[in-house]
């Protein structure tokens, strides 16, 4: 396994000025949270920015009271029937059970827009309330459509090829803004405006 490369003072700081936390900060680097440590200690970069409160990072399940344990979602011991599918994949990657890539060709390239990725999570046995670490996994476009199935309709296809000038595609696609793109666009100073709420979304 290949050594880490070490991180530099402008690497990191550009990282926390797109993030709200230094394990925010880890993942936009894409390096593990000790490995970020210790550079971000090294240059005395570390304790400024701590966000031991959670200020500004999405809480989830509001109104429902303390969340359930993610490992109890995991076992099947709480329906994930109750839970928004997008907080339970950002909870998944957040906690490290996902990598935020593709499971196949290990695709991670962000969309500079928008900081979103590409992805869509696959539940391998068809039984989207099956979370078993075994059963889920990450998928790009590209895979997702050679291995699973098509994204697109024939309506969506013609769509998106025509000269017209189109918005999302069909109907049968449930579209919403989540949580974790919603934080990614407050950490790039993008947030959503209150008068077009679907600006910016996120298929689950």
């Amino acid at each position: 396994m290949p050594k880490p490369k070490p991180l530099s003072k402008q690497q990191i700081e550009a990282a926390q000025s797109q993030t709200m936390s230094n394990m925010a900060a880890a993942r936009y680097l894409h390096v593990s949270y000790q490995h970020y440590k210790r550079y971000a200690k090294m240059y005395g970069i570390f304790d400024s920015h701590k966000n031991q409160s959670g200020k500004g990072i999405p809480k989830f399940l509001k109104g429902r009271g303390k969340e359930p344990a993610l490992m109890d979602i995991i076992e099947g011991k709480v329906s994930a029937a109750h839970f928004q599918p997008a907080k339970i994949k950002y909870r998944l990657i957040e906690s490290g059970y996902l990598s935020e890539q593709c499971s196949m060709c290990g695709f991670k390239e962000r969309r500079v827009l928008d900081y979103k990725m590409p992805l869509l999570l696959h539940f391998k046995d068809g039984n989207k309330s099956n979370y078993l670490l075994d059963n889920i996994e990450l998928l790009c476009y590209n895979h997702y459509f050679l291995t699973v199935g098509d994204i697109f309709n024939d309506k969506d296809v013609k769509q998106i090829e025509s000269t017209r000038e189109h918005f999302g595609t069909s109907e049968k696609i449930d579209w919403e803004v989540d949580d974790y793109h919603l934080q990614r666009l407050k950490e790039l100073g993008l947030e959503d405006d209150e008068d077009s709420p679907n600006q910016y979304i996120s298929r689950i």
